[in-house]
């Protein structure tokens, strides 16, 4: 009978791996399916607008009497500097009030020609997401592109759209671009000039304005370019590496104030001497958060700014006026007398057009409204206007037939203008009616354009949800079928009862009860920006259960009847759970996350009013602290002197230099990296990743089979072949001892220096949970213990500052070291420090599991290695992937609702991206974790073969 149920509860290492990889493989294909239904590409209109742009629907434009463009390109020119990263409140104000004096006083010249009315300026609304290459996109196209477009930013492909750049090459324009290289990498071939500069490093806020500034005298007195183009990074790096407040922003903000004293100077004095007249125009693609980051959708990284500067005044425009960032295709276009390109939602800018004649105004208004028309079209299944009937769906909302209805009515009050010719000058209030007819069109349409795109495949989207439900019951089914033959074994094997074993305890309700509140917290958009709330409140609530188990435990254990060294170890719980909650309190108040309360102030703010002085002292403590931490490790681990020693000294060298590297970093990563420090990074980053690996393998390969101290104890108990459970246990300890100490070295040189603390906090988190758990007769299920480092890691990630919203992403820290840009190398560093506090967690597990007591699993006969490798790694495996594939399906209908909700590409779609990363950052976890121990038991089993052999032999002789 007892074999019988042994054989039920039979799970093969062997079948555990294969299912579980079987149902991660489904959960990528599903992932895949609904990523690929989800985020679909709006519809667009190919090729390039010619002239038929210039004529209504359906006219036949093979004869052409005339061009007929507001303004003639032979009298105009053209000049478009991009200031990246700029919000327009710096140069133009906020809510109607003008920027702050030290703002005002950064940029004197600028404010001089606003206050003169030689420039009127604008606040641009961008679009999320506020990166870069998307942006720039939108103001030579007026589209909006995917919003996936933020993962393409760091690997920028040719712009094969209608746009402007290209409409300027093909009327014979000369073009000259000069910095952010994106621009050459969007319009290959276009250029007649160029000097590109690599837009990724963002520790340089000096040489890659240079670079650009360096040729200002030439170009200007140049007389053969038609459109000059100058992207400057600058103050957008300034931004990234100290925020708005930065020491740096207000140098930067005059040195762009001189650029455009001095474009302007050389305007006016061509417009005294020649004919032609030149437009300079300045803009900013994104502006940036307190913190200096962007790629969200708050006011402060949406607020761009548009800024047209001439050598006359512009008549009765005021600063000021919000427009959207797509209006600037349109109202170039129209400028320059070129088509507007074809899939622009852009409404023209009409401030520009008031010293235009009325009906030139109204012409322009017409070209819009026709090209708008052409694009709305699209969505009509090529039915025209003019089929419905516009009586019955004037009342209706704002649908295609309702938009076609506006078009038609401001048609007609314009062909009733034009039919008043005589009396036209009593007849204001029909000019007025006409453009407030095409106003309202292009309003209208535009917003409803901007917010449309194609249906989504459901099917697609089905698809990939059921299968992302499929592997997610396959993970619970395997994690459930693991517990119970682990809990069955656990009533056979151990002094306890049956009923202990299975009976339910009030953590493991509760470790249940958190992901449930996360699901429900899914469907809000509140609590999804303010997630960080949960992950603190939930985990500490953890370990206030875990407290109060442990206060019981010492009750109901009558204190009188312990030992002195039971009592001892119940203390270091105690102590233990303490450290916890004490380092995740201050983890919760060292950033106010978020986006509603991030404005509170927090310790790291108070920090950097401080000064960097008190900030590289914490650094400097918080490093003697992650290293105290690790040699405390080291020695808990009861290893040989001479192993110990040998551990230490190979981490002593990038211990030292890592040390350096602080010290000689104080204010000078405001600017560009030496060369010599980028190479001793470089170097740390070789010795961090040669220590990892070299323990990895030689560790299983040097340690001993058996443990000294237990062997003396033991050795007339167990059989030989029992005796490399030991060896295993202490390499797994090991191993894992150096994925932490060097994962924690690693963000010591990575993160922000305000966010070394933090680092070093989570760290003694991690340590004082392993030690927790780790001792004393409490008998915590394994599956709660990796839940709970599970749970500290995510509360962790928060506690490092980052949110759901892509503004928080450390860009410049993605840059350290790297001596030439490389999108996959960049890529990885950025993923290493936005996910520091999960992955410490999951490589933590191997700790973990070493430190519970693996030699009871040899008390089975049919014990082996394959059953020893499941017992170690099948919790540390099977609950990361199952908590995060119940999370990820979860999110993922929660998406598949909200499809159509207000902020769905705002605050929905950013945390699904989230959600997809942290899905990688599981797998990554997990499979290290998986290969390390399935190494680790091959190089035993190998070894134990190859002793039993020559055991044999020598038996033999």
């Amino acid at each position: 009978m007892r074999k019988r149920a042994n054989n039920y509860y039979s799970l093969t290492c062997k079948k555990l791996a294969f299912f579980t990889v079987l149902a991660v493989v489904i959960q990528i294909i599903g992932l895949s399916l609904f990523i690929l239904g989800f985020f679909p590409v709006k519809p667009t209109l190919s090729g390039m607008s010619g002239l038929e742009s210039f004529y209504p629907l359906g006219f036949d434009s093979t004869d052409l009497a005339q061009n007929t463009s507001a303004l003639p390109p032979e009298k105009l020119k053209s000049l478009y500097q991009v200031i990246d990263g700029l919000p327009a409140e710096f140069v133009i104000g906020k809510d109607g009030k003008p920027p702050p004096e030290v703002l005002k006083k950064a940029m004197p010249y600028t404010q001089s020609i606003l206050a003169k009315g030689l420039a009127v300026g604008y606040h641009a609304k961008a679009a999320p997401p506020t990166v870069t290459m998307p942006r720039l996109k939108a103001m030579v196209s007026g589209a909006l592109g995917g919003f996936l477009d933020v993962a393409t930013n760091f690997n920028t492909q040719a712009f094969l759209d209608d746009n402007l750049i290209a409409q300027f090459l093909r009327i014979g324009w000369k073009m000259v671009m000069l910095g952010d290289e994106t621009w050459l990498k969007l319009f290959p071939d276009m250029f007649a000039r160029h000097d590109g500069v690599n837009s990724f490093f963002v520790k340089d806020t000096i040489q890659v304005d240079y670079n650009v500034s360096r040729h200002l005298t030439t170009e200007l007195s140049s007389t053969d370019w038609d459109l000059l183009i100058l992207h400057y990074l600058g103050l957008d790096h300034v931004g990234h590496i100290g925020g708005r407040s930065s020491n740096l922003m207000g140098p930067k903000l005059m040195e762009m104030d001189e650029v455009i004293k001095r474009i302007h100077s050389s305007i006016m004095q061509t417009q005294e001497t020649k004919q032609k007249r030149t437009l300079l125009m300045v803009v900013s693609d994104h502006g940036m958060t307190e913190g200096g980051n962007h790629g969200g959708s708050s006011y402060e990284e949406t607020d761009s700014l548009a800024l047209f500067v001439s050598g006359q005044k512009f008549s009765d425009s005021e600063s000021r006026k919000e427009v959207y960032q797509v209006d600037m295709a349109s109202t170039l276009a129209l400028l320059f007398g070129v088509p507007i390109p074809k899939n622009n939602i852009g409404t023209v800018i009409r401030d520009v057009f008031t010293s235009l004649k009325d009906e030139q105004q109204l012409r322009i208004l017409e070209l819009n409204s026709w090209q708008l028309l052409r694009l709305l079209q699209t969505h009509l299944n090529e039915l025209g206007c003019g089929r419905f009937s516009c009586k019955s769906e004037r009342g209706q909302n704002y649908g295609p037939e309702r938009l076609c209805c506006s078009y038609l009515d401001a048609t007609a009050l314009h062909e009733s203008w034009k039919s008043k010719r005589l009396l036209r000058s009593v007849h204001g209030d029909d000019y007025r009616s006409a453009v407030l007819g095409y106003l309202e069109f292009l309003g209208t349409t535009s917003k409803w354009l901007s917010s449309r795109s194609t249906d989504k495949p459901i099917g697609l989207l089905v698809s990939g949800v059921a299968a992302l439900l499929l592997s997610c019951l396959g993970l619970m089914t395997l994690t459930f079928l693991f517990t119970r033959e682990v809990n069955f074994k656990g009533s056979r094997d151990i002094s306890h009862t049956d009923n202990n074993i299975w009976k339910w305890h009030l953590e493991e309700n509760f470790v249940l009860a958190v992901i449930f509140i996360l699901i429900l917290s899914m469907g809000s958009s509140s609590m999804i920006e303010e997630e960080q709330y949960i992950w603190h409140y939930m985990t500490s609530s953890l370990y206030l259960i875990l407290l109060r188990k442990t206060i019981q435990s010492m009750k109901n254990g009558c204190t009188l009847t312990l030992t002195a060294e039971q009592r001892k170890i119940r203390f270091h719980h105690i102590y233990y759970i303490v450290a916890v909650l004490v380092s995740g309190r201050i983890l919760r108040g060292w950033h106010q996350g978020g986006v509603n309360w991030s404005y509170l102030p927090d310790i790291a703010k108070l920090l950097e009013q401080a000064g960097t002085a008190h900030i590289k002292s914490l650094q400097l403590l918080s490093m003697f602290l992650v290293i105290t931490i690790c040699l405390a490790v080291l020695l808990s681990l009861g290893l040989r002197t001479r192993v110990s020693m040998l551990l230490v000294l190979v981490y002593l060298f990038p211990v030292l230099l890592i040390l350096k590297q602080i010290l000689r970093l104080q204010d000078s990563t405001f600017g560009s990296l030496s060369v010599r420090s980028t190479t001793m990074i470089q170097i740390i980053y070789a010795f961090l990743g040669t220590s990892s690996a070299g323990i990895l393998l030689g560790t299983p390969w040097l340690m001993p089979l058996q443990n000294p101290k237990t062997l003396s104890s033991e050795v007339s108990h167990e059989s030989p072949s029992k005796l490399p459970f030991d060896g295993f246990k202490d390499s797994l300890c090991v191993i894992g001892w150096g994925y932490m100490f060097s994962w924690c070295l690693l963000q010591m040189l990575l993160q922000q220096p305000i966010n070394s603390v933090p680092v070093s906090l989570l760290l003694l988190q991690v340590v004082a949970s392993i030690h927790y758990f780790s001792g004393g007769n409490l008998r915590h299920k394994q599956w709660v213990e990796v839940a709970a480092l599970y749970y500290v890691g995510m509360a962790g990630h928060f506690g490092l500052g980052n949110t759901n919203t892509l503004a928080t992403v450390d860009v410049a820290g993605a840059f350290i070291g790297i001596s030439s840009h490389s999108t996959i190398i960049s890529g990885i560093l950025m993923f290493i420090i936005t996910y520091a506090s999960p992955m410490l967690a999951l490589l933590s597990t191997l700790m973990s599991v070493c430190a519970n007591d693996v030699r009871t699993v040899s008390n089975s006969q049919d014990v082996d290695f394959g059953y020893l490798l499941k017992t170690t790694v099948g919790y540390p495996c099977l609950v990361p992937l199952g908590l995060n594939s119940i999370l990820l399906l979860a999110y993922t209908i929660v998406l598949l609702g909200m499809r159509n909700h207000l902020f769905i590409w705002s605050v929905f779609s950013p945390k699904f991206l989230y959600v997809c990363a942290t899905t990688v950052c599981v797998y990554v976890g997990v499979s290290i974790v998986a290969l390390t121990a399935t190494y680790t038991c091959i190089v035993f089993a190998t070894r134990s073969t190859l002793k039993g052999s020559c055991r044999d032999r020598l038996t033999e002789r």
